[in-house]
């Protein structure tokens, strides 16, 4: 018996199938993830940002490619349907078995890393609840396509149907919560707005530090900041292009002033620190890494202002400092 030939429809059919297949099973099992490392954040973490981190980028590729999975799978269906043979080309057998292969060595992975955390005492909600994923995901994947290589799909088209839509649910849905997490695409560009908004503040205050340990005054507005020498340029508001308010209170005192979108989003995972605060001033100088003891870059909707004062022991006057 002469094997049945493959044709190129049948190799980029099954390529693109698979292709699509994997891509998604990964963006899935990452994203859901990424909720889990939300939900139970590890102590030891500095912070978690969810939407700066992969979870849009996983949302948009199943948004893309788990569709073009099932496309492509119903039309091989429908070609089998039609063309028994099919069922025997080389390129199905080798996808299916390869299929099996991954996930049976990924249920054995998992299993491993279990039994080796389990050991090390190292055992938490969030890592037990991950393995369960893994298992669920490539257990289901391993039987889903042994029952394919006996021809079980085949023998029900009715039951192929209904998996293929309570799996399509099940990735909508997950989909779904994640605008729960990181908000719709228009609330996460407000948020990243208010997060430039904090970074150009404290850009800005070291600048002022810097003015004052100069020239030992405060400028009397932020144009005085500017320094074609250095390229520093006072940065505006990114989203409406209006410059920052700042206003002198003190001699040595003063308030920088800006227009949030929202609250300070907080994913800290135990001391309620911003993903805000912990960003530190764009330029290096002096005050690298110094701690300020003021205010933290906490917000709410609408205009905030914050207040700061300046220690001359802790920022003495460059004068002073040469003369030492």
């Amino acid at each position: 018996m002469q094997p049945i030939k493959t044709t190129p429809k049948d190799f980029f059919l099954w390529v693109g199938a698979m292709v699509s297949l994997y891509a998604s099973v990964f963006a899935f099992i990452a994203l859901v993830f990424g909720y889990l490392d939300y939900l139970f954040p590890d102590r030891l973490s500095y912070y978690t940002d969810p939407y700066a981190g992969n979870i849009s980028y996983e949302m948009a590729v199943l948004i893309v490619l788990f569709p073009i999975f099932l496309v492509l799978m119903r039309v091989i269906r429908g070609t089998i349907a039609q063309d028994q043979t099919r069922r025997e080309i080389w390129v199905r057998r080798w996808a299916l078995y390869l299929t099996l292969f991954i996930a049976g060595a990924v249920m054995a992975g998992d299993l491993i890393t279990l039994i080796m955390y389990f050991l090390n005492g190292d055992v938490t909600v969030r890592f037990l609840l991950k393995v369960a994923v893994l298992l669920l995901i490539s257990g289901g994947a391993f039987f889903h396509f042994l029952a394919d290589l006996r021809g079980y799909w085949d023998q029900n088209p009715a039951k192929a149907k209904m998996l293929g839509w309570a799996a399509g649910l099940v990735v909508v849905l997950t989909i779904i919560a994640g605008f729960f997490i990181v908000g719709t695409p228009w609330q996460a560009r407000l948020y990243r707005y208010d997060d430039q908004k904090v970074s150009d503040l404290q850009n800005i205050q070291y600048q002022i530090v810097n003015y004052w340990q100069s020239k030992e005054m405060l400028p009397a507005t932020l144009a005085d900041l500017m320094d074609p020498i250095s390229g520093f340029m006072v940065p505006v508001d990114p989203q409406t292009g209006e410059p920052y308010t700042y206003r002198v209170t003190d001699t040595l005192s003063f308030e920088l002033c800006a227009d949030f979108n929202a609250e300070t989003q907080k994913y800290s995972s135990s001391d309620g620190m911003s993903r805000t605060y912990p960003v530190k001033p764009m330029a290096a100088g002096p005050l690298e890494g110094a701690d300020l003891h003021v205010e933290p870059w906490t917000h709410g909707a609408g205009e905030k202002c914050f207040a700061r004062t300046i220690d001359p022991d802790r920022y003495p006057p460059f004068s002073k400092t040469k003369q030492l």
